[in-house]
């Protein structure tokens, strides 16, 4: 939590939540899941912490592994795209809203924290037991303790849910949402955020909401500079083994895709970059680690990224100097 000023120069409390890349994963409609509503993904999952199964779907919808999943009902004409990024300016400062969370843990705790009992009377006969809840059954009928009766046990770790909270202040640049006051859960837990049920709706908020979508990258003119740029360097060495990202694993599916080669990857297709990320288990790494930028650098003269690529380059070309004066 931090504090912002309003206008008047009055300090409001804030909870500082921030979105983390939320992405849309999926579409649920009534055709097919009989319901229509959106799910919404945020934060970087390692990929291999991921099910093989869950890696071809965030493949098959475009977006990285996400730490958390969460579905939210829609209106069938309220669809949005399967992968736009949910944009702060999604809410609108004033605008009540809902927040639910895992509340802290407090562990085990007594009927007095836990509760609010008052404990029992501190003197005529009662004696290190102050604290107790006191009797919780009955006598021979029914003779058992009825389930929900509240004793000492386990505090918080539970979802709850704060009604009509208000947006105080939004920062799309970074992705901030600021909510007047605190919501349920710990630093670094996730809150779900839903339009208020009560209270007056406001009335200038974006429909069907504020989403942001990638446009497609415009494919190159060609034209005269563009083959000065595509001519290669005459010493360049063509082996994938210099692309900083490429692992023995990534190596291997290339090679057994029939590439082994810097030009060989730069003339692959998105779809056959795409199968061998899927075949490795690692969906999106070659455009997160810029294999064809990094081949095309290399073809064009550059030299590897790396450190160690720069050393295996040494050695690469060392090797074949030596084969060709034996």
């Amino acid at each position: 939590m931090t504090r912002v000023y309003d206008d008047a120069g009055n300090h409001v409390p804030v909870t500082v939540l921030s979105l983390e890349g939320c992405q849309v994963v999926a579409q649920k409609t009534p055709e097919r899941d009989g319901y229509a509503a959106l799910q919404l993904g945020a934060g970087e999952a390692k990929v291999k912490r991921v099910a093989k199964a869950e890696r071809e779907r965030f493949a098959k919808a475009g977006v990285t592994p996400k730490q958390k999943l969460v579905e939210f009902r829609v209106a069938p004409e309220n669809m949005i795209e399967v992968g736009a990024t949910l944009s702060a300016e999604h809410f609108v400062p004033g605008q009540k809203i809902d927040a639910s969370g895992i509340t802290v843990g407090k562990g085990f705790a007594g009927a007095m924290k836990r509760h609010n009992f008052g404990g029992l009377r501190a003197t005529h006969g009662v004696s290190i037991s102050h604290r107790s809840h006191g009797s919780t059954g009955q006598c021979q009928d029914p003779g058992k303790v009825f389930k929900g009766k509240k004793m000492a046990g386990h505090m918080g770790a539970v979802r709850r849910t704060l009604q009509n909270l208000t947006i105080a202040r939004v920062d799309a640049d970074q992705g901030l949402v600021l909510v007047k006051g605190h919501v349920p859960g710990s630093k670094g837990a996730w809150v779900e955020l839903k339009d208020a049920i009560k209270g007056a709706k406001a009335d200038d908020l974006p429909m069907p909401g504020s989403f942001t979508m990638e446009a497609p990258a415009a494919a190159p003119k060609k034209g005269k500079a563009d083959k000065k740029a595509a001519a290669p360097a005459a010493d360049f060495f063509d082996d994938i083994q210099l692309v900083d990202g490429i692992g023995p694993k990534g190596a291997e599916a290339l090679k057994a895709a029939g590439v082994g080669t810097l030009t060989g990857l730069v003339a692959m297709s998105a779809d056959d970059l795409a199968k061998i990320e899927e075949k490795i288990g690692k969906p999106g790494i070659a455009a997160k680690e810029e294999w064809v930028e990094q081949a095309k650098e290399m073809i064009a003269g550059g030299e590897p990224r790396a450190q160690v690529d720069k050393d295996l380059l040494k050695k690469l070309r060392a090797e074949a100097s030596k084969g060709e004066e034996e």
